[in-house]
């Protein structure tokens, strides 16, 4: 049995998964097997990859069903200790697969660990060096747009991007795997969320290299449909992962985002679908239960976690 599964979700991915599969199929470490979920293509990718690549499990939906259901039917069909979600939009480093399985099981205590990722179109520049979130209720790629040679140093991040990461499949199990109710955007932020409020830790490994397209399904970075869904699970995020009181103290910084967010959306013709997303967020909140109680201890760890991430989002943007 191979202790790691690689989870593909593909939909219409056809023009990238010939450079993904190949870079798997290039990797120096070959303990894993690869499952590609396919959310209803109609580009002919499921029957091209079951022609060119016949070892890979492929179950297909008759539509699109989602990021998060998709990921989730994967890790449901995986059979060893690690689940690898891959975006089909990537061409991996050979090394890539295992510097991130020696990254976790070297911590036990890692819920999951990323790889670097670096612009498909442009190398020399970051596409995320680990996620992070913030108080004003902002989650972002930390390094995006920055040299590629930075952020070259192991370190714990706030959540791993799930363009490429591993996690333990037995803590995903515990923490519930995705929440489907997201279909897609932000969901990663929450498990590493969960995780985080569990005591498990999230780890950059930037040795493990990774070239990503980026925005390969959605179709470009702003849509009217990523910023309406980024928008409704943003206020899902914090009524999932805070607890009240801890609501009652970022709420005037969570404000303050909105408010910001709004604006830039309204600057690209977006802001309708941005207000829409939050409408929808708060009316679905309501209904959502709210996060339980946890250690007061380690919620403190992660309100530090929230408030430096403010400082490293606009240290970023300095740094362009």
């Amino acid at each position: 049995m191979k202790s790691i599964t690689v989870v593909i979700p593909n939909y219409n991915g056809m023009q990238y998964l010939a450079g993904c599969l190949d870079s798997l199929a290039a990797q120096t470490d070959q303990d894993f097997e690869v499952v590609m979920i396919d959310n209803g293509s109609t580009d002919g990718s499921v029957t091209w990859v079951r022609e060119h690549f016949p070892r890979v499990k492929i179950r297909a939906y008759h539509k699109n069903t989602g990021f998060c259901k998709a990921v989730n039917a994967g890790i449901r069909l995986s059979r060893g200790e690690f689940v690898l979600l891959l975006n089909n939009d990537v061409v991996c480093d050979p090394e890539m697969v295992g510097q991130l399985h020696r990254a976790i099981v070297s911590r036990p205590e890692a819920f999951s660990c990323c790889a670097k990722l670096v612009q498909m179109a442009d190398p020399s520049r970051i596409d995320d060096a680990g996620d992070f979130y913030s108080a004003l209720g902002w989650a972002f790629a930390r390094g995006k747009g920055e040299r590629s040679t930075r952020y070259g140093r192991q370190e714990k991040v706030f959540a791993c991007c799930a363009a490429a990461a591993i996690y333990r499949r037995e803590i995903l199990e515990k923490i519930g795997l995705f929440d489907e109710r997201h279909f897609a955007y932000l969901e990663d932020i929450d498990v590493g969320y969960k995780a985080l409020r569990l005591g498990y830790e999230n780890w950059y490994i930037p040795q493990a290299l990774v070239y990503h397209a980026g925005s390969a399904t959605s179709g470009s970075r702003h849509n009217a449909f990523k910023v309406r869904l980024s928008a409704r699970n943003s206020i899902w995020l914090v009524r999932k992962n805070m607890r009240p009181a801890q609501i009652a103290v970022n709420l005037p910084l969570i404000a303050a985002g909105c408010l910001v967010k709004w604006a830039y959306f309204r600057r690209k013709g977006l802001g309708k679908e941005y207000i829409e997303g939050i409408r929808q967020g708060i009316r679905g909140a309501v209904r959502m239960e709210a996060a339980r109680p946890g250690d007061a201890w380690t919620d403190l760890k992660i309100q530090l976690w929230l408030w430096r991430g403010i400082l490293i989002r606009f240290s970023g943007s300095l740094r362009r």
